[in-house]
């Protein structure tokens, strides 16, 4: 198995690519120990001293390592804690994912803004290891959580007033402002 690696915008996250599907249906994140119960591989990288975060996506694993985690000793370790888990068959996730809420309850704005974060934003985060996730719409305020090397990302408040605000505010009047939670 070859395990790829990438920087991101965030000096504290590394993006690993394992060349085989990760999560097919959504992303996942934790960061505490504690929270990784449902996921053998985040508790196998959680059990390393100086990982503090772990976000799986479609095709990769973004890993946060502590303060005072260097990567020179963090990468190898992180890749062996990977490649052991995919070459043991493991599941990456066990249990039922948690059902969303229906769409269908969504109104026009909420529903288009929903679409535009999905198809432009979406993926274009993915690519630094990270992921935004909607969670409100609220008198012209969209509130989104950020993940992955998103979180704690020194550029990401610049990506979200600077980027996915304007893009929201071109294409939906309604929208007059883009928080992070």
């Amino acid at each position: 198995m070859f395990i790829q690696t990438e920087q991101t915008p965030n000096p504290a996250t590394l993006k690993f690519l394992p060349g085989v599907a990760v999560m097919p249906a959504g992303t996942a994140n934790f960061t505490t120990k504690e929270a990784t119960a449902r996921s053998p591989l985040a508790e196998r990288l959680f059990g390393l001293p100086q990982v503090s975060g772990v976000f799986l996506g479609g095709d990769f694993i973004t890993i946060t390592k502590t303060d005072d985690g260097d990567w020179f000793q963090v990468k190898p370790a992180v890749l062996a804690a990977i490649m052991e888990h995919f070459t043991t068959g493991q599941p990456v996730i066990t249990g039922a994912a948690d059902a969303e809420a229906s769409e269908a309850e969504d109104d026009e704005i909420v529903s288009a803004i929903k679409e535009l974060l999905e198809t432009r934003v979406r993926p274009a985060v993915a690519q630094d290891g990270g992921d935004i996730i909607f969670e409100d719409f609220t008198d012209g305020i969209v509130y989104l959580h950020m993940q992955g090397s998103c979180s704690g990302c020194p550029s990401s408040t610049a990506t979200l007033k600077a980027g996915i605000e304007n893009m929201l505010r071109h294409y939906i009047p309604e929208v007059l402002e883009v928080r992070a939670v």
